[in-house]
């Protein structure tokens, strides 16, 4: 494994190894369903929709390649995490929808986990549990109402306080202060579960074509044509499953005010060796998420690595597809990820990469029409789609065929949503909420030690 500053992959990416993928499209298609997009929401909804219609017609369209995107470079947490803060998505949206959020995720994380066993997904999942952690008291408090708001919804059935002291018996850092240890979600490799669906897919006869941007839409009285550049796809319904990227998407103004793409960054070491292992504790593998405005996340690998990864956003007004490289984020990680474990401090940190996010002013997902039933989009999952954007699809088979269901009753299924700014205005707006964040955590963690 080298460090690759320079080379636009995830670590998930480059540790797959060689990766043929599909051809680009040259020949004109008519179709019953297009989706534009090859990640996990995309190729969910064409396999589910195919399933459930073996003589459908269907394509998916992927602009670069199969794992290229945020399916391919996220650190891979299936959880129950939805939006923001449970405290900020009560206050916006109210205690019931708080409610049917977290069921909805609920189901998300075992749909996640029942395709992959179902169907044999090598994707090294690990139903291993999340702990969200405090390092200053001010952290700890606020930590701690959040698991009475869970409580008083009837929601923490999986969920258990860890005082400092339960959390140094299984982890030998001197900057965890205590935590909610969540059991009910795992983690997985991105990329090899992304790959997994699209073979998914194919088996049931879903076309999938990659190296195929999307130039333009038109959309007729008939039928929506997709112009690329070598065919034509002209299709009945059409699906945007392009989350993050969904403004690098030619279409109506509507469709690009309905999020903003802001930059995550991830870092990870070498693998530890047993004895590095043994000096840190952490037998039970779980992933972390401490709770600070700025958070972080850090998880193992299959082969013995750590995974770091978040403590600032970035916000671009350029292309969503386009590399944006930040070297003092990922010294930031790799020096968060030594404080919590001085053990760590002569490990070699091997691989570096970003990648986008969707954030919407809304601050919680969203599955909508654009203008007519005959379209659907897909985002806003603000950095915790993996679970979310695996069930999405199931929700998106159900509203292609008309039908009614639990999943379709969801809220955030065609909710009127409220449109972000211009490019400049979200941009400048997600640099002064940044730099908020980062206010709000300087005042919390003043006084710790490093």
């Amino acid at each position: 494994m080298h460090d690759n500053n320079n080379e636009p992959r995830s670590f998930w990416q480059h540790d797959y190894g060689a990766y043929a993928p599909n051809t680009r499209l040259t020949e004109d298609l008519k179709v019953d369903v297009a989706v534009i997009g090859g990640g996990f929401t995309g190729l969910n909804t064409a396999w589910q929709f195919k399933r459930d219609n073996p003589g459908a017609r269907v394509v998916v369209v992927e602009a670069a390649l199969i794992g290229f995107g945020a399916s391919g470079r996220n650190a891979g947490f299936s959880t129950k995490l939805f939006g923001l803060e449970p405290e900020l998505v009560v206050l916006r949206w109210g205690r019931q929808r708080m409610i049917e959020a977290h069921r909805y995720l609920e189901k998300a994380v075992a749909y996640t986990r029942e395709v992959i066993e179902s169907h044999g997904i090598d994707s090294d999942y690990r139903h291993a549990g999340l702990l969200r952690v405090s390092y200053a008291p001010r952290q700890l408090a606020r930590l701690g109402k959040t698991l009475e708001l869970y409580e008083s919804l009837g929601l923490a059935t999986d969920m258990r306080w860890r005082s400092a002291q339960q959390l140094r018996e299984r982890h030998d850092s001197p900057r965890l202060l205590g935590g909610i240890h969540e059991t009910g979600t795992g983690y997985l490799d991105p990329c090899k579960q992304v790959r997994g669906l699209k073979m998914l897919a194919a088996s049931v006869g879903v076309r999938i074509h990659e190296a195929t941007p999307v130039l333009d839409i038109a959309r007729g009285d008939a039928a929506i044509v997709l112009r690329t550049p070598h065919a034509r796809v002209t299709a009945d319904k059409l699906v945007i499953a392009t989350n993050a990227y969904a403004r690098q998407i030619p279409g109506t103004r509507t469709l690009r005010q309905r999020q903003f793409p802001l930059w995550t960054y991830q870092v990870v070491t070498e693998p530890l060796g047993d004895a590095l292992w043994r000096s840190i504790g952490w037998d039970g593998r779980e992933a972390f998420g401490d709770n600070r405005q700025m958070l972080h996340y850090f998880r193992p690998t299959v082969d013995g690595r750590i995974v770091m990864g978040g403590g600032d956003v970035r916000a671009y007004t350029g292309s969503a597809m386009a590399e944006q490289p930040s070297p003092a984020t990922w010294a930031h990680c790799e020096a968060h990820l030594k404080w919590i474990y001085p053990q760590l401090r002569d490990v070699r940190i091997a691989y570096r990469w970003g990648g986008p996010v969707s954030v919407n002013a809304d601050m919680v997902p969203e599955i909508s029409f654009i203008d007519d039933e005959r379209l659907i989009y897909a985002g806003g999952c603000f950095g915790h789609g993996v679970a979310l954007s695996h069930l999405n699809g199931r929700t998106i088979a159900d509203l292609l065929q008309g039908r009614r269901s639990e999943l379709t009753d969801f809220w955030i299924v065609n909710r009127k949503a409220i449109p972000m700014p211009g490019t400049t205005l979200s941009c400048w707006a997600g640099r002064t909420a940044r730099h908020a964040l980062r206010a709000w955590d300087w005042w919390e963690e003043r006084g710790l030690e490093g």
